[in-house]
């Protein structure tokens, strides 16, 4: 391989990383070569596992989430809005557990209780606005700190969730495609929150805009398996038909 081919598709892979996915007619317009040429440098990129096809175009794998102070300062206006509207569903609830982000904690941020609440979580940030908050009663997981996050997830949140049933479990979740699949970062991301959806009788999903279009490295379910979808945008065109077809509610909320 010459050394201009491997730095066009290097060139390729940062700039799908940095856009989330993008058409094979944009990445010919920008390194200027012809959209043949990017196709060969596709299939081999796809075949190392560097990229993914989409229809039309590619996406980059998302490896690693980027640190807590970083994404809690990233769209913070959509996330509080989300927050916000996310807090509306809790009137009335007597108990819910709360998953690990930055977005869920802009909901314990926006969350004003006047009577009891008890809230089970994984998800430390929660904690700096909650206990603030008399009427609300935590009761946090233990076990082996993620220290960057701030949170406890993999076995040790398995572990917490199964012993408790609330009336509403609410999380985030590190990307979701166009078509509605939904992806984390790791699987003890994805086993956190499936043991808090697996103990609740309603589920909510906090997504913002920005992780919608993107793919990360662990897939594991799809925005029809949780009650409601609460995001600062509509939900993209390929998912009107999988949203039609299901009992799951899409809430914008006004950012």
């Amino acid at each position: 391989m010459s050394i201009k081919m491997e730095k066009r598709r290097l060139a390729i892979v940062r700039y799908v990383e940095s856009h989330g996915s993008c058409r094979l007619e944009t990445l010919a317009q920008q390194l200027n070569v012809s959209v043949q040429t990017i196709r060969s440098d596709i299939r081999f990129l796809n075949e190392s596992g560097r990229v993914f096809r989409t229809h039309g175009g590619i996406g980059a794998y998302q490896r690693e989430n980027i640190g807590y102070s970083s994404r809690e300062r990233q769209h913070l206006v959509q996330k509080e809005a989300i927050g916000k509207e996310a807090a509306k569903l809790l009137n009335g609830v007597n108990s819910c557990a709360l998953g690990t982000g930055s977005t869920v904690e802009m909901l314990a941020k926006a969350l004003q209780r006047e009577d009891p609440l008890h809230v089970c979580t994984n998800n430390f940030h929660t904690l700096i606005h909650l206990c603030d908050k008399p009427p609300i009663v935590l009761t946090v997981a233990g076990g082996r700190v993620r220290k960057r996050d701030q949170d406890v997830i993999g076995g040790d949140a398995l572990l917490f969730f199964k012993r408790y049933r609330t009336e509403i479990g609410i999380v985030s979740v590190g990307a979701m495609s166009k078509a509605g699949e939904l992806y984390d970062y790791n699987d003890d991301e994805v086993m956190a929150r499936q043991a808090l959806v697996g103990s609740v009788k309603k589920t909510v999903l906090l997504v913002d805009s920005s992780k919608i279009g993107k793919i990360a490295m662990c897939q594991n379910g799809s925005i029809v398996d949780f009650d409601y979808i609460i995001s600062d945008s509509p939900p993209p065109q390929e998912c009107i038909n999988l949203l039609e077809t299901s009992e799951t509610e899409w809430v914008t909320a006004n950012a």
